[in-house]
């Protein structure tokens, strides 16, 4: 892509009324615009970023079996009666049409997909079952000071299996976690991210948040010496030991909730009526789990982990581009460089802009994408392209014809 064509324009100074470092580089940046609080558009380069963080989560879905689904935002009063989350849920969107009827802007789809299970899962041989999704969720929250971390619209992957047995409910929910982990190996934060115990309310003793450290974060955790597990600050005080491991050695860290993953049991299918006769003839409560990840807040998080005072730093896996061409003066050079990137399928943005060099490194710090390459008198005297990486200080100066060999070994 050519950055002249980019309809979206950096800025140089952060929005006052964003104190969050996601929001202020994000929009510095020109991968979101804020239209409100809590509501952003994600703009072209901010979609690219999206897009890779939800293909990895797909892959890792389809991998334990989910099989995706697209489940509506608008949602009927009733099913919400039903579970006693109308009056219960205080961060629920409520709104009337015309006829004065009342739904929910879903904030999640547990209402939603129990009744459609039902409707096609009617023999124990049809178990166990899991559909997930990736949809826009709507949460009346207060506190949207965090940027994408927390937003009153924001994208969600869920996640739901349902089993006859608590056995086999176990047993995935051992798969999920393993799912989880490697989303986010894959998208960069694995070495800061810590499986965290937490309250199972109503569901079970323990759920699990998947917590990423950093002094942005707006939780607590205590993170296990010996076993390198977690406890959530809410929690911590209910156990003096690890769940896990049994130690008492912990230490403190700010993190941010990236995922998290419920044992439902019988929660939602109880109020549906929601039984199966299993191969005995014994009728028995269909038990659901439930899997979540916000792909914005994924992708915030990202942003407040790897940054500099300069800009982002994106990990490969989920940069808009893997290489920033920047031509200084030598449009014609770079565009066959262009061209030869585009045909070996190497994701490129290229800085064809009438601007200053200043200007151009400026930006390219500020984007974050994982590799820049110059093109310039001084590089093409030297016989190719000065290639730096965003989170390297040092560059240097290789062959044209080899850039494609160095960019297709790193990966």
């Amino acid at each position: 892509m050519k950055q002249s064509q980019l309809f979206t324009k950096t800025q140089k100074d952060a929005p006052k009324d964003e104190p969050s470092i996601n929001a202020q580089l994000l929009i510095r940046a020109g991968y979101i615009d804020k239209l409100m609080a809590g509501v952003y558009t994600i703009l072209p380069l901010g979609l690219r970023v999206m897009k890779k963080i939800e293909n990895i989560i797909r892959e890792e879905m389809n991998i334990i079996g989910g099989q995706e689904i697209f489940m509506p935002t608008l949602q009927p009063k009733e099913n919400w009666m039903k579970t006693g989350r109308w009056k219960t849920m205080d961060d629920l969107y409520k709104v009337k049409d015309g006829s004065d009827r009342e739904m929910a802007l879903g904030p999640t789809h547990e209402e939603i997909v129990v009744p459609l299970a039902q409707k096609y899962i009617n023999s124990y041989r049809d178990f166990p079952f899991y559909a997930y999704q990736f949809q826009n969720k709507f949460r009346m929250e207060l506190r949207s000071k965090s940027g994408i971390l927390r937003g009153r619209e924001f994208i969600m992957k869920d996640l739901y299996s349902f089993h006859l047995t608590e056995e086999d409910l176990d047993a995935y929910y051992e798969k999920a976690t393993k799912a989880y982990e490697n989303i986010f190996h894959r998208t960069g934060i694995g070495e800061k991210t810590y499986r965290t115990f937490a309250s199972g309310g109503s569901f079970s003793k323990y759920s699990h948040e998947y917590q990423a450290v950093t002094p942005a974060g707006e939780d607590l955790i205590h993170i296990c010496n010996k076993c390198e597990l977690a406890v959530n600050e809410e929690i911590k005080n209910e156990t003096e030991v690890c769940p896990n491991c049994k130690g008492n050695d912990f230490r403190k860290e700010k993190a941010i909730e990236v995922g998290n993953i419920f044992k439902l049991n019988n929660k939602f299918t109880v109020p549906f009526g929601f039984k199966i006769k299993n191969e005995r003839g014994e009728e028995r409560e269909v038990l659901m789990g439930c899997y979540g990840i916000g792909l914005g807040r994924l992708m915030g998080t990202i942003v407040e982990i790897f940054h500099d005072e300069k800009g982002i730093i994106w990990p490969e896996s989920v940069a808009p581009f893997k290489i920033h061409l920047i031509s200084l003066g030598k449009n014609k050079e770079a565009e066959e460089i262009y061209n030869l990137l585009r045909k070996n399928n190497i994701e490129v943005l290229f800085d064809d802009r009438e601007a200053t060099a200043g200007q151009k490194f400026a930006d390219a710090d500020l984007l974050g994408i994982p590799y820049r390459a110059v093109v310039s008198e001084k590089s093409l005297q030297a016989g190719g392209v000065e290639i730096k990486k965003r989170n390297e200080k040092e560059s240097e100066i290789i062959k044209i014809e080899k850039l494609v060999e160095r960019l297709k070994k790193e990966v």
